[in-house]
């Protein structure tokens, strides 16, 4: 398998989309007793904080890539 670039925005949405369904299954399984309207904003606030990191990353990387071939042109 050919290595890949790390992405956080990637990893951080399925974390947190993980922990929302262990949450259900928990609920369905009757160990806890979870109102839905706890686990739907932290699995959307997660995603937009997925979303946020993701701009970020991708905003670092081309400013890391536009560095390089300015280096290069010189």
């Amino acid at each position: 398998m050919r290595r890949h670039e790390f992405q956080p925005g990637r990893l951080l949405a399925g974390l947190v989309l993980t922990a929302a369904g262990v949450l259900y299954l928990l609920d369905a399984a009757g160990k806890t007793d979870l109102p839905w309207f706890l686990v739907v904003p932290m699995a959307f606030g997660g995603l937009v904080l997925a979303a946020l990191v993701g701009l970020v990353t991708y905003a670092v990387r081309r400013d890391r890539r536009d560095r390089i071939s300015e280096s290069r042109d010189q």
